[in-house]
């Protein structure tokens, strides 16, 4: 079990990586251009999501790791705007792209959109299991409230994305979600009670995606591996908070959405 030490210890370099975030870069305000082919086409690629999408902790995230991959498998010129933002959950995505018309005009206008989001909305739940003050006679009603509030903004993101963007004419991709816990929850014994919940949120995601022809990109079995046990931090994919991916894992992230090829567009 996570000692309250180490859950401070991750809070202080969530609260160092905002600071840097801050200074070093406008939130969500990323961008920039791959390719330089005047003969090619040019196609906008919007990134939405939270801390992964920005590529927190990382010197170079999955999301410019990505575009240059569309550029050099398509021979397109890909310009991105980077949009993901540290902390965000569900809830503030959805409310983004319903509500925010930066997002809302961006999203329209890409031929290419990613979108990460529900890390954070589990990561607390966790936490909060882990000090025992998950709530319930079995301290898991956060866990069980995190994903269904997950899975419903979640189905309303994917309504509100389909209302910007036609999968038939968008290269449309989103991820599931590692988790970085495996080593700490072993040890202390509460992996196989926390587990359960991440594979509901997955298999969710999977489903969702699926019936509406978007396609996934398998993070969670390039991290975690098929049942789900690999520790990705002995894997050395994850960064120094425990928590975020390293360069490497942003690699892995980018590599499982480079699989998933190019169509509609290519």
């Amino acid at each position: 079990m996570f000692s309250n030490g180490l859950i401070a210890f991750r809070n202080k370099c969530w609260l160092l990586f905002w600071v840097l975030f801050l200074i070093l870069a406008p939130v969500g305000c990323g961008s920039g251009t791959t390719g330089n082919n005047s003969t090619a086409p040019t196609w906008q690629y919007a990134a939405v999501g939270d801390s992964l999408a920005a590529g927190a902790l990382a010197q170079q995230g999955y999301v410019p790791r990505y575009a240059t991959y569309v550029n050099t498998d398509t021979g397109s010129n890909v310009t991105t705007l980077n949009l993901g933002v540290p902390w965000w959950h569900s809830g503030d995505l959805l409310n983004a792209l319903q509500n925010d018309p930066i997002v809302r005009n961006q999203v329209s206008g890409a031929e290419i959109v990613t979108w990460d989001i529900g890390g954070n909305d589990l990561a607390n739940a966790h936490d909060s299991f882990v000090q025992k003050t998950c709530g319930g006679v079995d301290n898991q009603d956060c866990l069980r409230t995190a994903v269904t509030t997950f899975q419903t903004n979640w189905d309303a993101i994917i309504v509100e994305l389909l209302k910007l963007r036609v999968p038939s004419q968008t290269i449309l991709r989103t991820v599931d979600i590692y988790n970085p816990y495996v080593a700490a929850d072993t040890t202390s014994g509460i992996f196989t009670t926390i587990e359960p919940y991440l594979d509901q949120v997955n298999s969710h995601i999977q489903t969702t995606a699926q019936t509406n022809g978007i396609p996934v990109a398998a993070v969670h079995l390039a991290f975690n591996g098929p049942a789900g046990t690999v520790d990705p931090i002995a894997a050395a994919l994850i960064a120094s908070d425990n928590f975020h991916p390293n360069d490497a894992g942003h690699k892995v992230i980018a590599d499982q959405l480079r699989m998933l090829l190019y169509k509609p567009l290519h």
